[in-house]
């Protein structure tokens, strides 16, 4: 998958704010795009003219604003599971390093598919409350807000309704690792050149088209996830959803059945159209706040340059550079106070 680089002149809370802003601002950028993904996959009335009239019948029904529903809890989900991953994927990569503190990249990708799990699993209940959210009319709104949809849904259909559809999370989680370890084991073929060569373009094409690969062969998992998550006997239309089922079997026999094997990549258009300009964004804004962390810890001359500080050892951490900068200060006060002393 395409993720930034850890740098390690940023101090663990500036890597957290940054990636946390990245993603913020490009999953903004791209929330019309979510929007039209989401709402093919549930099956509401807005997707039957295809991808592109999706966004003329949602601005025509609900209004511009329509096109970043549900962006709020998507941002805030941003963070907690952002964490959880993290901490999670350093602490099953460090249980399966060798002596020499390797790891396979195919223990890496299913490091990473475990952890994905397990944010998940704290995160889903706002994953539930973005579906609905952007599955209603939000001039005719049955939810408001993402606490109301909370309690709403915990009071009317039981705290398992927040879970409704986890287990594809897990099930999509197989398809998903092997896309990724299936591009980048062929990555020397595709670029006939060894990885610790690869540009920044070449990594960010890499990372996108593992996106691309992995999302497709998990996409069927993720839309029926959709549809429960949407479902409920208590909301209009029950919730929007363009089948009828009782179950996640259920639900996959219902939809080849009504509407054929291919409506479970509803949506694909609008995920594979959102990729390079996520990972663009998320990139790019990354780099512009590691930039400014840089300068304020000293290491580059200005915020809008990537000109090295002269004399700074670019290899210390932030703390062992604020060390440095710190004796070296000592230091001249004290052989400035010796030189005032000679003079006397």
């Amino acid at each position: 998958m395409a993720t930034v680089k850890k740098d390690d002149r940023l101090t663990n809370s500036q890597s957290f704010l940054c990636v946390g802003f990245a993603g913020i601002f490009s999953k903004t950028a791209t929330s019309p795009l979510d929007v039209v993904k989401i709402l093919s996959q549930v099956g509401t009335f807005h997707c039957k003219r295809g991808f592109l009239n999706t966004f003329i019948l949602v601005y025509q029904n609900e209004g511009l604003r329509a096109l970043w529903k549900g962006n709020l809890v998507s941002c805030l989900r941003l963070f907690p599971y952002s964490a959880i991953h993290l901490a999670t994927y350093k602490k099953i990569v460090h249980l399966h390093m060798d002596e020499l503190g390797h790891i396979s990249q195919w223990r890496a990708i299913v490091a990473g598919g475990l952890a994905g799990i397990t944010a998940a699993l704290v995160t889903y209940p706002l994953e539930v409350v973005e579906t609905r959210l952007i599955a209603q009319n939000c001039r005719q709104p049955t939810y408001r807000g993402v606490l109301h949809t909370l309690r709403s849904i915990a009071h009317s259909e039981g705290l398992h309704a927040l879970y409704r559809g986890f287990s594809l999370t897990v099930l999509g989680a197989a398809p998903f690792s092997l896309g990724c370890y299936a591009v980048y084991v062929n990555l020397d073929k595709l670029w006939q050149e060894p990885s610790f060569r690869f540009t920044p373009l070449q990594n960010f094409i890499n990372g996108c088209v593992a996106a691309g690969i992995a999302q497709a062969l998990s996409f069927p998992f993720e839309t029926v996830k959709r549809k429960m998550q949407a479902q409920s006997a208590l909301l209009p239309h029950c919730g929007g959803a363009d089948v009828h089922f009782s179950g996640m079997l259920d639900c996959f026999r219902q939809v080849i059945r009504n509407k054929g094997v291919l409506s479970l990549w509803s949506g694909l258009t609008a995920n594979m159209v959102k990729i390079v300009p996520y990972f663009g964004l998320l990139f790019s804004c990354f780099e512009m706040c590691k930039q400014i962390c840089l300068y304020r810890n000293g290491y580059i001359v200005s915020p809008l340059s990537y000109q090295l500080t002269p004399g700074v050892d670019q290899s210390l951490g932030p703390s062992e550079l604020e060390e440095v900068k710190r004796y070296l200060r000592n230091r001249n006060f004290r052989s400035q106070q010796s030189t005032i002393g000679n003079r006397w």
